[in-house]
Parts: structure tokens; sequence; C-alpha cells
């Protein structure tokens, strides 16, 4: 893991390919936070339930893994976030420990700010505060998609909506070209189904031309057609 730091007068240099880059950097620059930048390697685990809730931390490149873990070891993926988001935000509204893991999905660089600096620039720069609560509110009902999709839609259309949020189907900018390796465990997780379920599906999609795996996992946009359908 390695850290960098990054001083109230440096402006981060923010992964060009996150999707929320623009509004991200006016946020992060306009502000000088400061922050140190870490790096985790695949599968290293950023912060365990329990952890004291003392930062947040914000995705400049790679994937990571939020979820819970229950007191018999069983495990659900509660979300998959990418470049632009920010995560671990429950220290600023009073939780004094981590309710979640957070999981380096993939080799992912993230800016640390501490409590007290995020909570320093929410209360003096106004502009950075709306675009802050813009987020996280647009994160809230992205949430609330994924339980509405738990409640009322098929496991194979909840593997197919999962599959198009990791490949930025909806999201800002473009579509991602090829999405990270994503475990068949770690997708069971996220949709409530069982491995062997997932891999049944992710074959019937290649199959159907919704997926494909040349030059690694990419998401057509017939898997999208598919989801729309009643």
């Amino acid at each position: 893991m390695k850290v960098r730091t990054l001083s109230h007068n440096s402006k981060p240099k923010l992964n060009p390919e996150g999707r929320n880059a623009v509004n991200s950097r006016a946020f992060l620059g306009s502000s000088g936070m400061a922050g140190r930048t870490v790096e985790y390697r695949t599968s290293k685990k950023i912060y365990s339930q329990g952890d004291p809730a003392s930062t947040v931390l914000y995705i400049k490149q790679g994937r990571v893994r939020l979820s819970v873990v229950n007191r018999f070891g069983k495990e659900a993926v509660i979300a998959l976030l990418g470049p632009g988001d920010f995560f671990g935000e429950g220290g600023i509204i009073g939780q004094p420990v981590r309710t979640r893991m957070a999981t380096a999905m993939s080799a992912s660089t993230l800016l640390v700010i501490e409590k007290s600096e995020m909570i320093r620039v929410l209360h003096t720069d106004h502009e950075c505060s709306d675009r802050f609560i813009s987020y996280m509110l647009s994160r809230n009902l992205r949430s609330e998609g994924d339980l509405v999709d738990q409640l009322f839609h098929s496991s194979e259309k909840r593997l197919a909506r999962a599959l198009l949020l990791l490949a930025n189907y909806g999201g800002k900018g473009p579509p991602t070209k090829f999405i990270p390796r994503v475990a068949q465990d770690a997708l069971a997780k996220m949709v409530g189904i069982t491995r062997s379920r997932v891999n049944y599906f992710m074959k019937q999609f290649t199959k159907k031309g919704f997926i494909g795996y040349k030059g690694g996992l990419h998401v057509n946009s017939s898997l999208l057609k598919f989801v729309l359908e009643k």
C-alpha cells in the first residue's frame, strides 16, 4: 500500500477515466482540501466493520466493494463503487465506527480525507457543500433503485442490472468499454442468488450476445434493452 500526502494548496490529480471527474475536480480542487492519496492492491481490505469512522474516502481510480457481514460470517454486498464516488461518510454525521466493510475490487487509488477536514470544508465552502449533498442524494436514489430491484425483479434481471451498473450504463459519461473482473461469488452476493445461478445466467447472456469476453468482460447495449422489457 503506497501513501502520498496532499497539502491544503495541492489540487489532487484525478483519474481522467473517472465518470464524475469534472464535478469531483471542482469539489476537491476549489476547496483546497487536504488529504493523502493511498493505493490498494486487488482484494486488499480498506477498512472493516467496527473500525473507527475517522475518514471519508474518494475513489480516484479503481473499484471498491462495500459489504456487511453478519455474526455468522455471511457477507452481503451493498454497493460496487467506481471513480468519482465517495464512501465512508458516516463519520461526518456522527457514526463512531464503520458499519460496512470496504474492499478494493481492483488496483485502486483513493483520496483519504480526515473527518475534521471534510467537516471544515462542508461548513466553510457552500458550493462544495451543495455538490456533496447532491452527490449523496443521487447515491441514495441509486440505493433505493437497488432495493426496488431486489423486491420486484427476477434474479436474471437483477444480475443484468448489476452488470449494467458496473459498465456505467445510465451514469455520467459513456459506458465503460471493459469492466473489471468481478468474481461470480461477489455478483451472487450483490444480486442475492447462488453462484451456480450467476454462472448459468452469464452463459445465457453470452449466448444471446448481451455480454462478451473478447479482451475482457464487456456489456452490450442489447442487455439494457433486455432489462427494460416488461
